[in-house]
């Protein structure tokens, strides 16, 4: 008998066991079948042991390669989880050895075990992989769908923004939003960076011969770029065009502007007022609490920050200082769907809501949803794959189209709800195997204690 099979039939025979004791119209075949139909046969969670970990490299839209992780076990389930878009898939086989033989579903001690190999931006996206796969395998394990184990959900679908084609002519770009509009998109993000005016004279003041490349590894206030009341103008003026087309009643947010520095940021959010922007992101790196306060405190325009952070307690600093307006974790490096949560949950008590980043394939899309479905001041949900025809179909288990009207519905599997479309998938491969044997990560090793101990003290020689 398969160990599998013998899980469940010891299921089966210690409720059936139950029914005698406490008599024979305690337990109807009805009442039996009713209480062990929705039980996972297929796992024993007090059992369940990871043996393996593989990577598959797809693409979501694009030439670049998205490490995908499957975390095998012991009893047949599996866990899927991603690293962040641009990262790389070492970040995650590295872990490897410090999960083989473990219970994934001690999430929170596994997390916390490895959460010191995370670090701001890309270099978290391993750590957050691993979260996502373990509350799949917990959700897989236990048969309910992982907003479940969060908590449960506040809502039964998640409200969607999506990345649009941008345009430096303004009417062009607000046709194809409006078109957004039309297809039933109720909040809206635009592009609206200075390279819109760059080669204009008299718009921006810098070192002579300086390009906007120079300066792309280089933060905002070291840059020596200031944007001049002509800038500043034609900026407003592009905006004002778009609103003229799409209207003021749906939320337009703008994403990164480009290496300026703080004055600038103050001057170009004061133009901004006059069109109501749900948000101005990224104005300054995340780092500088104080300047963001200053151009926070200086402006009616919501500002926002927070993609590149990792766990909570930076967050933290920001909320209590209201340095932003609104946070934007992306939940590939901020830590995974329970720390994300908790993001949300300590933003809330100062008052702070969360709206959430994303640029990836269906998984890490999913883990998304169930975090945002759990998550009482989550705002909207960003999704950079709207138009990749092929997107939907690299997963299977959950209702198709994925978004429908701007909206989509938390799925009701377990774990993340979703299945991988293999033969989709495989298509859309951008290097190496399918999810093929990783045993040179079996047994990577080091001394990861965060803390000082006492040795072991050793017998004495004779």
């Amino acid at each position: 008998m398969k160990p599998t099979q013998r899980a469940g039939l010891d299921r089966r025979g210690f409720l059936a066991a139950g029914a005698a004791a406490l008599g024979s119209t305690f337990w109807s075949p009805e009442d039996l079948e009713a209480a062990t139909q929705n039980v996972n046969t297929n796992s024993r969670p007090s059992q369940l042991k990871i043996t393996d970990m593989r990577v598959a490299m797809i693409s979501r839209g694009g030439p670049r390669g998205i490490p995908v992780i499957r975390l095998d076990t012991n009893q047949g389930i599996y866990g899927l989880g991603e690293v962040r878009d641009g990262a790389s898939k070492t970040y995650a086989l590295m872990l490897k050895s410090r999960l083989l033989g473990e219970n994934p579903c001690n999430v929170d001690k596994l997390f916390r075990k490895i959460k010191q190999f995370g670090f701001h931006a890309r270099q978290a996206g391993g750590v957050c992989a691993v979260e996502m796969a373990l509350w799949d395998l917990a959700g897989k394990a236990y048969n309910v769908p992982a907003y479940q184990l969060l908590g449960g959900k506040f809502r039964d679908r998640i409200r969607i923004y999506c990345d649009t084609q941008e345009s430096h002519d303004p009417k062009v770009y607000a046709e194809r939003m409006k078109k957004r509009v039309e297809q039933g998109f109720t909040w809206l993000k635009m592009d609206l960076g200075i390279d819109l005016i760059e080669n204009i004279p008299g718009t921006l003041t810098r070192p002579l011969g300086q390009t906007l490349k120079d300066v792309t590894q280089t933060q905002h206030m070291f840059t020596g770029i200031e944007i001049t009341d002509k800038g500043i103008a034609l900026m407003a003026d592009y905006v004002a065009q778009i609103r003229e087309i799409i209207g003021m009643e749906v939320p337009l947010a703008a994403d990164h502007f480009g290496h300026i520095g703080v004055n600038s940021c103050i001057r170009l959010g004061r133009a901004l007022e006059k069109y109501n922007m749900a948000w101005l992101e990224d104005m300054i790196p995340w780092q500088y609490t104080e300047l963001l306060k200053k151009i926070t405190d200086s402006i009616d325009v919501p500002t926002l920050t927070g993609e590149d952070i990792y766990l909570k307690e930076p967050f933290r600093v920001l909320c209590e200082n209201h340095a932003v307006d609104i946070i934007h974790p992306d939940l590939a490096s901020s830590g995974g769907l329970l720390e994300t949560k908790k993001i949300g949950d300590m933003a809330q008590e100062y008052g702070v809501p969360m709206a959430m980043h994303f640029a990836g394939t269906p998984v890490s899309f999913f883990a998304n949803i169930h975090c945002a479905a759990a998550t009482e001041n989550f705002l909207c949900l960003e999704h950079h794959s709207v138009d990749v025809p092929w997107w939907d179909d690299l997963v299977d288990g959950v209702e198709k189209p994925i978004v429908q009207k701007g909206f989509v519905k938390v799925p009701e599997g377990p774990g993340l709800g979703i299945r991988l479309n293999d033969e989709a998938c495989k298509k859309h491969l951008t290097e190496g195997g399918y999810f093929e044997p990783t045993p040179e990560w079996d047994n990577e090793r080091s001394w990861d204690r965060l803390w000082s101990f006492a040795p072991v003290s050793k017998p004495a020689r004779g």
